[in-house]
Order: C-alpha cells, then structure tokens, then sequence
C-alpha cells in the first residue's frame, strides 16, 4: 500500500478557522483510494504568505523526501499558495523529487501512474494559480479604493470603544463582501476573496439577511 501525507492550512490563526475538513475529506480520499496517511501537517497562516516562510509546510516536503512518501494529499490548489510562481517552484521540486501532489478541488494528479508528469497538470497549475492570484489582487484593489474613496469623501475607519457601526458604514467598508454574498459565492470563499474572516462574513449575512 503506498504511502501518503495530508496537508491542510487555513489563513486564521486560533478558533476563526479549522482544517477539520479538509483533513476528514482528504482521510476519505485516502481511505477510498488504499492509501497509508503516515502524517498529517496543519498550518494556520495567510496564503499570502511566501512558501519560504511556511515552516509547516516546509516541513511536509522535507518529510515527504525523506521518509520515501509517494504522495501529498492538499485540498486545493490554493493551500499550496497564491503566488503563481511560489506554487510552480513547489510542484517542480514535487515532480523533481518524484512525489505526486493530489489536488482534491481540483480532482487532479501531479503525477500519473507511472510517476510521469500527467500531461495537462503543468498548464492546468499555472492557468488556475494565474486566475486565483488575479482575482485576489483585483477584489483587493477594489477593497483598497473603496476605503481611499470612504476616506477621502470624510469617512472614518474603525470606531471608539463601546460604540457598534452603523449599517450604512459597513455597507461601504465590506462592499465586496457583501457584492460576493449577493452573488451567492459561499462564506468560505467569500472570506478567502475579500482576505476576512469567515465569521465576520457570516455575521454580515446574517445582518444583512442575504
């Protein structure tokens, strides 16, 4: 039976966010595919964050190399990282060292069965990288202009102790949070797009009734 690791992360450090789910999914995953998890790795940090300063997920590759693992099981391609060339200099260390990468969202391999670079998961990689990473900096952008705008036109970011914001104020500071729920994009993405946290989403959702 061949041998695998789980690699899960979530951007929020403490009770905000957990791996839970990603870890169970990919433990099915596994199980169904007759699989060995020898380890799981789990990170609490931004995805924004460079891989070289990942210690967790540094430390899954070094395990993976040197504990002869056959394969890395990961979520999705985003928890690999959101920088397009960060992730393209993972997997070529993954496909150098001869380790297959199972990308669970995505339902594709790094390798084949043969230990060969499948044929499309090269341009797949770097076309989905490309658009998460784009789409990132663009809400981003709009996030950034929306405040300069707010600001400039006499607006006050955050509040005085003791008081709450008012409906129409967070209506202008999460206005793509709440564009993306609108749109029905699901809380955990939502979160992830507009870099806030999932609880903050679902009580806006929940205020705004959408």
């Amino acid at each position: 039976m061949k041998s695998a690791i789980i690699y899960a992360r979530v951007s929020s450090v403490g009770d905000r966010q957990s791996t839970e789910r990603q870890v169970a999914d990919l433990r099915r995953y596994a199980e169904y595919s007759n699989l060995t998890v020898a380890k799981t790795f789990e990170e609490h940090i931004s995805g924004a964050t460079r891989n070289a300063e990942r210690s967790v997920l540094l430390e899954a590759i070094s395990y993976a190399k040197s504990e002869g693992i056959n394969q890395i099981l990961i979520s999705e391609l985003s928890r690999l990282g959101r920088n397009v060339y960060e992730v393209l200099s993972t997997v070529k260390e993954m496909i150098d060292a001869g380790i297959n990468i199972y990308f669970q969202k995505e339902q594709f391999n790094l390798l084949d069965e043969n230990g060969k670079p499948s044929l499309f998961a090269p341009i797949m990689i770097a076309t989905l990288s490309t658009c998460a990473q784009l789409e990132r900096d663009n809400i981003q952008f709009r996030l950034n202009s929306g405040r300069k705008h707010y600001i400039d036109n006499g607006g006050k970011l955050g509040r005085k102790a003791g008081s709450t914001k008012s409906k129409d104020t967070k209506e202008i500071e999460y206005h793509q949070v709440l564009k993306e729920l609108r749109r029905g994009t699901s809380v955990r993405r939502t979160a992830k797009l507009c870099d806030v946290s999932a609880s903050t989403v679902t009580r806006l959702k929940k205020e705004f009734d959408i």
